[in-house]
């Protein structure tokens, strides 16, 4: 028990911080561990990013210093909302398409490593690429719908792919875009916990697990959030960039463990 505590308590600090959820470093650690199923570690993964998500983002609108525009925010959230209704049947489709579960877990771990890898790169690069300013509403339902599947399937909640869309489609600094991805995931996550629960698809898991890792999962978004309003911008992009290569290396194994099962 003290493992998945510990897990999904620094996952969640750092996710507080950079305002990538913690499932991007909860579902490859755990998966890496292979002390659950893929299935019951998506959906552990799921619940504790939604705490986190949820007390961050209603402590933070509460205090009046979310830092999260509505106005962009809110489309974004509803196009992730659906999204995480249609990620889910996806990850359930996949999965039953092979009764071998390592493989579902490989496929999902190649996926979260391009995509961390793709968002490590645009990261480094990213002073020298332009970005823009979208406030379209359909737009931006839209660009939260593609990263609602994805966070779903996934079951990382939000993950780097989130701040890298703030920044290039919408300018945000590191900072707002950590706040506006937290909004995103809370809706996008809560979409996927209410379809698995409706579609009878909730997989075997033990319940003082769960209880442990969303214990961590709060406590790390309290000790996260103060954390934040102590570092300023180029600290947090810091630790965003180590956090990306440590994932990368992860799913690279997870890869290669899950093809050789």
């Amino acid at each position: 028990m003290a493992i998945f505590f510990l897990v999904s308590f620094l996952a969640s600090v750092v996710g507080a911080i950079c305002g990538i959820g913690g499932g991007v470093v909860i579902k490859p650690v755990l998966d890496m561990l292979g002390l659950e199923t893929v299935a019951a570690i998506s959906f552990l993964s799921g619940c504790t990013v939604l705490s986190m998500s949820c007390y961050s983002v209603t402590r933070a609108l509460a205090k009046g210093d979310s830092g999260v525009d509505l106005r962009t925010g809110t489309p974004l959230a509803v196009g992730a909302a659906f999204g995480g209704l249609a990620g889910k049947q996806l990850f359930e489709l996949v999965k039953s398409l092979s009764a071998n579960q390592g493989m579902v877990g490989a496929v999902q771990a190649g996926c979260l490593g391009v995509i961390t890898l793709g968002t490590l790169a645009y990261t480094v690069n990213k002073s020298r690429i332009p970005t823009h300013k979208i406030t379209a509403p359909a737009v931006c339902v839209a660009i939260g719908l593609a990263l609602g599947i994805m966070s779903s399937f996934l079951g990382i909640g939000g993950g780097p792919i989130n701040l890298v869309v703030l920044y290039f489609f919408f300018s945000m600094d590191t900072k707002t875009a950590a706040s506006n991805s937290l909004y995103i995931i809370l809706f996008s996550q809560l979409a996927s916990l209410i379809t698995t629960l409706a579609t009878h698809t909730v997989p075997d898991f033990r319940w003082p697990v769960l209880a442990v890792m969303v214990c961590g999962g709060v406590g790390g978004g309290i000790v996260g959030r103060m954390l934040n309003k102590k570092m300023d911008n180029r600290l947090v992009e810091r630790l965003f960039i180590g956090l990306m290569g440590l994932i990368v290396v992860i799913c690279i194994y997870n890869v290669w463990r899950g093809i050789s099962a």
